[in-house]
């Protein structure tokens, strides 16, 4: 009988639990319509966006830059897309491409705070998007539990290769039409921001 109750517990815990990771992800990407359905955001100008490897995998990198920048350790950053999200936010993807002879670890990418730091290891949490005009700076969304949403590549970027990756941050005014990327110790890359819907 006891056997019974702490199956029947355990059950219980796990499906709450599933429901509030559900609950929190729908919050966080805001249901509009820069979502794949699978907790991706949808890439508006190119097929190597998020939406095609947003997780980290390796993408095509087709399609025309909206700014390219390249920083120490032959480490290039390429903005693919910077899109205004019916949900209040703006959703960034891109490329990293590992340019070096050694695998790539991404340091000081996931950002100097220690929430995000400990979280998001090999990720672009520490990202920011500058609105000089409005002499504002947006940081990578997260959620309750200090989860960027924004790509963790899971492992080191290998010699040679490239991931793709997207970062999602609060929308600077609708008067703002350029934002500047910057993350680390790359160069700031400047972006036109989509109007999206």
């Amino acid at each position: 009988m006891n056997l019974r109750r702490t199956t029947l517990l355990r059950r219980g815990t796990a499906a709450a639990a599933l429901a509030a990771v559900l609950a929190l992800t729908a919050a966080g990407c805001g249901g509009g319509d820069g979502d794949d359905g699978a907790g991706h955001p949808r890439s508006s100008s190119a097929k190597g966006g998020a939406g095609s490897g947003g997780d980290g995998t390796d993408g095509d990198g087709t399609g025309e830059p909206l700014a390219e920048v390249r920083g120490g350790e032959d480490i290039t950053l390429t903005v693919t897309s910077a899109r205004r999200e019916s949900g209040g936010f703006v959703t960034v993807t891109g490329t990293v491409t590992n340019g070096s002879g050694k695998a790539w670890v991404a340091p000081g990418w996931e950002g100097k705070e220690s929430e995000l730091s400990l979280r998001n290891k090999l990720s672009v949490a520490g990202a920011k998007l500058v609105d000089k005009k409005g002499k504002k700076r947006y940081l990578v969304l997260r959620d309750t539990e200090g989860r960027c949403l924004c790509t963790s590549f899971g492992q080191p970027v290998p010699a040679g290769k490239s991931k793709t990756w997207y970062a999602q941050f609060p929308a600077p005014p609708k008067s703002t039409d350029e934002v500047e990327f910057q993350i680390a110790d790359m160069p700031p890359a400047t972006v036109a921001l989509d109007g999206g819907e």
